[in-house]
């Protein structure tokens, strides 16, 4: 027996003597999202390991996937020996999109020694149901009855018809009233379901699938299920309809069950009221549910939409994503979504008509209340400035109103927390800025938008609105006093107000920061406007138009990519742009497509290649950056559907169409390209598009393809020198920025050698840089560039070793630059490089630096190797100026990425850690040979 005992301790040694050098797998992803992913066939698995030791890598794994409630096997790889890590196929794998159950899955490794790691905890996913599209979407009334026009043309002047009028008016008013939808249901009893089911036995998995629109909030009951708003993420809803799936295993209870879900409007149904930059509506608010519940005993109970439903009216009294929102707590129904409400009085549902979209589970993540902001100042508006202001902001300012700096411009909603009388009334203005008199300035954003709370009067009520947001940083509060204020008239006391920051809830996976305070400054306005702008797609801005314009996708990709996890929310951003693209291949400037652009003067704003090209151009950036080029060969017909539109719309390889370099700078208010020509953009993109495309053609095996675009493409290049280029001068186009970058960029400055190869003229290229850097020092070291050329005179000078330049031209407090915005008092990227010629104080279009910060300053970018995605990556990061230090980090699908790096008395050190499974190529400054290091942590010391 001692004998056993010492056999089993010398093992027990053993086994810890040979675990992979402390390998802990720290992440497991599906697809890779955490959590419980809703997945469509084999999913592609992913972890992150970490070690304390340098050098770790994998060499071999083995995956093990079960149903997690019987704990069937699904599939096991056995052990598989490769260092892949991220996107590993699961093809083969048991996968049943009919079965009720999740799937749990667990991974062990091993590392360079073929030592083994412990296994990992577990992590769920799910199959996409089978039979959710033949539920019933419900609501109270149907599409039909509503009369509600059709189209995509109702805006601007079109509104103003008085045919268009009378058919809004004519629309039944039922149709964008806000709804409450409520439905009991058993767990767990015999009355439900099996016969032979018994009451009291246990829920194992319980998962809901929802989808109202346009938005929806769900309950069961009594508590919120979530934390999202505005949900789900909008779409084209004749293309695509997104649902949610919920895991609600520990808020159901024994018994009866009550689920609650109240509708509001959102872009679904914009039927107008107060502002609106449009209207549209796909039909009336409208609802599809599934429950799943699965018992220990294999049973199930399915709880859908259908006609044994109710409804009522909500407190919601008016709602539109463009005009605001009203609230009236006098219309609650106390309990209305808890067990023993009568809801005798409730109407029954009536079945609708489904949307003609494709139901799709939302994968990217959903938009949350984010940030929180408090009152910053406190301005009471005196009688002559309320006089003044009910002319300049065309309503009358009542008497009480008082405005508050929240100190953060941004895209939301305020919460308040109020006490009054039964019947008081609230009004908050929301404005990003302020007219002469002090007042809430909605001119050039879109007015009027409000929200107004009608009190119950029944102690403390908290409030905010549910289906409609704005930007600002304003709010003027009508009808209310706060807190310790004297109070005369007895109005409704406001005990908190804040500024709600809602947006897109993608995990941000960067830290940037140096020694110069406006470069910190302006990663920070960047970072705001582009919160603020990410929504369920990347808008404009968040007041007036909220439109999902398609070149920032591209034209600040590589910043979004630093600084957020795309890894979801990419690929629905390219589902709305296949669904925007027309039959004939034209890309629309907008995706969601909301409106077509029609009339005098909208034929640039309804197309332009510099928009339409996210749809070729983005695929590659999200593969650079996560080595997943699912995105590229799943909408490749799209891409070349487009360049084959493209082909037809260009008069000997010219386009001549767009909005060129939109906003670009000048003695002038930005607007249409003023310094570039708009063909020379236009072609410039038409060629980039197609040099993609040949690039798309050889990963899906396309010969012929390959071929066929890889003959345009030196046709358009062609085209484009012999239109555009000065060959006297070494000039293209007009010799602007934008002109001369955009050749440079795409390595168009090439010469036909005598069998007509095209081959790079080093000469030619000189020159034209030459030139740029010229210009650039003609404007005082200034850029002339705008929303389409910024990017490309930026990465043109830093390709080309210019850093010392591009510093100068960004570290100072003058326009052009990030420097006199702050100065200005901007707390978001604003539209124009002066604020006060610009209409909008939160747009991220101008934010191209945040690109070279990353991949310049700091020095992280993919291998250009045939390994996309970081599990083999460059720091090569460039001491400029009097930057004494530049600090950051970047969480790649492998681990964080960490650069520290300082330049002191002539010394440059840089302190870099690199994940474990990855491999860095380390460039210094002054040194001829890179160093390659494997994972852990280092330190690199260099005389700059």
């Amino acid at each position: 027996m001692k004998f056993k005992k010492i056999l089993l301790s010398l093992l027990i040694c053993l086994f810890c003597f040979v675990q992979a050098k402390n390998i802990t797998i720290s992440r497991l992803t599906c697809e890779m999202q955490e959590g419980l992913v809703v997945v469509e066939g084999s999913p592609r698995l992913g972890w992150v390991m970490e070690s304390p030791e340098n050098g770790t890598r994998q060499s071999a794994y083995e995956i093990d996937i079960r149903e997690a409630f019987t704990g069937r096997s699904v599939w096991n790889s056995g052990k598989v020996y490769s260092s892949q890590s991220q996107l590993v196929s699961t093809k083969g794998a048991d996968i049943r999109p009919d079965n009720s159950f999740n799937y749990s899955w667990r991974v062990r490794v091993w590392d360079e020694t073929d030592t083994p790691s412990e296994w990992s905890s577990e992590a769920k996913f799910r199959a996409v149901p089978e039979r959710l599209s033949s539920g019933q979407w419900i609501g109270a009334i149907t599409r039909q009855n509503a009369h509600l026009p059709e189209g995509r043309k109702f805006h601007g002047g079109e509104l103003k018809k008085p045919e268009v009028k009378a058919a809004w008016e004519a629309v039944d008013t039922l149709a964008k009233k806000s709804i409450c939808l409520r439905r009991t249901f058993q767990v767990g009893d015999a009355t439900e379901g099996a016969a032979n089911r018994k009451p009291g036995k246990k829920i194992v998995e319980a998962t809901a699938y929802v989808c109202g629109l346009g938005f929806y909030e769900f309950s069961l009951n009594g508590k919120k299920v979530g934390n999202s708003e505005f949900t789900p993420l909008w779409s084209d809803y004749d293309k695509t309809v997104y649902y949610n799936t919920y895991d609600v295993t520990e808020q159901l209870r024994r018994g009866e069950n009550v689920v609650g879900i109240l509708l509001g409007n959102g872009f679904y149904n914009v039927q107008g009221g107060r502002y609106r930059k449009l209207q549209i509506s796909f039909g009336p608010p409208t609802l599809l549910f599934e429950l799943v519940i699965n018992y220990e005993d294999g049973t199930c109970t399915t709880v859908h939409s259908d006609n044994d439903w109710k409804y009522d009216f909500s407190p919601v009294t008016f709602n539109c994503i463009y005009g605001g929102e009203d609230y009236d707590a006098r219309r609650e129904q106390k309990g209305w979504n808890q067990i023993g409400f009568d809801d005798s009085h409730w109407r029954p549902v009536v079945i609708q008509e489904a949307p003609k979209g494709i139901l799709r589970p939302q994968m990217a993540a959903p938009v949350k209340i984010m940030e929180r902001y408090d009152i910053q100042k406190v301005t009471k508006l005196n009688a002559e400035q309320i006089a003044s202001a009910s002319i300049s902001t065309k309503r009358t300012v009542d008497p009480s109103a008082f405005v508050l700096d929240m100190g953060q411009n941004l895209a939301g909603f305020p919460e308040i927390t109020v006490r009054g009388k039964r019947g008081q009334k609230v009004t908050l203005i929301v404005a990003e800025a302020l007219t002469e008199e002090g007042a809430c300035n909605q001119r050039q954003t879109g007015r009027q938008h409000y929200y107004e709370y009608t009190l119950k009067g029944e102690g403390d009520e908290t409030w905010h609105p549910r289906f409609s947001y704005y930007g600002f940083r304003y709010i003027q509060v009508e009808g209310a006093v706060l807190k310790g204020q004297k109070n005369l008239q007895k109005l409704p006391v406001l005990k908190n107000i804040q500024s709600c920051f809602v947006y897109n809830s993608a995990r941000k996976v960067s830290t940037f920061e140096s020694s110069n305070r406006i470069f910190n400054a302006a990663h920070r306005l960047i970072g705001k406007a582009v919160r603020s702008n990410m929504q369920s797609v990347f808008t404009d801005c968040p007041h007036r138009e909220k439109l999902g314009w398609l070149e920032q996708v591209h034209l600040n990709g590589p910043g979004l990519l630093y600084n957020y996890d795309l890894t979801a929310y990419a690929p629905q951003i390219m589902q709305n742009m296949a669904d925007a693209q027309h039959s004939n291949g034209a890309m629309p400037t907008t995706a969601p497509e909301y409106v077509v652009f029609e009339g005098p003067g909208m034929d640039a704003f309804a197309e332009s290649p510099e928009w339409g090209g996210s749809l070729v151009i983005f695929p590659f950036m999200y593969y650079e950056t996560y080595g997943d080029d699912s995105l590229i060969k799943k909408y490749y017909p799209n891409m070349r559907r487009y360049v084959d539109y493209l082909k037809t719309r260009a008069d000997k390889g010219i386009l001549s169409f767009g909005l060129g370099d939109w906003y670009d700078y000048g003695d002038f208010r930005a607007g249409f390209s003023r310094n570039t020509p708009v063909p020379l953009v236009a072609t410039a993109h038409y060629y980039m598009t197609v040099m993609y495309l040949v690039k798309a053609a050889k990963m899906v095996g396309n010969d012929f393809d390959t071929r066929y675009y890889t003959s345009l493409a030196q046709d358009i290049m062609a085209a484009f020198n012999k239109c555009f280029l000065h060959k006297d001068t070494a000039q293209y186009g007009t010799g602007s920025q934008c002109s001369n970058a955009l050749p440079l960029f795409l390595q168009m400055t090439q010469n036909a050698d005598e069998q007509g190869n095209y081959q790079s003229d080093a000469d030619l290229h000189e020159k034209v840089f030459t030139n740029l850097i010229k210009d650039v020092e003609a404007h005082g070291n200034r850029l002339t560039t705008g929303d389409v050329g910024n990017r490309y005179l930026i990465q043109t000078l830093a390709r080309n070793g210019e850093h010392e330049l591009i510093y100068k031209m960004f570290n100072h407090e003058e326009a052009p630059g990030y420097g006199f915005q702050l100065k200005f008092g901007a707390t978001t990227l604003t539209e124009q490089w002066d604020p006060r010629q610009g209409s909008s104080w939160n747009h991220f279009m101008m934010g191209q630096i945040d690109e070279w910060f990353f991949n310049s300053l700091v020095g992280i970018r993919p291998s250009t190797t045939p390994k996309q995605g970081y599990q083999k990556f460059i720091i090569a990061p460039q001491p400029v100026g009097d930057l004494k230090y530049v600090k950051a980090s970047y969480e790649t699908l492998y681990g964080t990425i960490n650069v520290d790096w300082t330049c002191e008395n002539g010394t440059f050190t840089l302190n870099v850690s690199v994940p474990v499974n990855t491999t860095a190529v380390v460039y210094l400054s002054g040194e001829k040979e890179p160093k390659e290091i494997q994972s852990g942590t280092y330190q690199l010391v260099c005389a700059k």
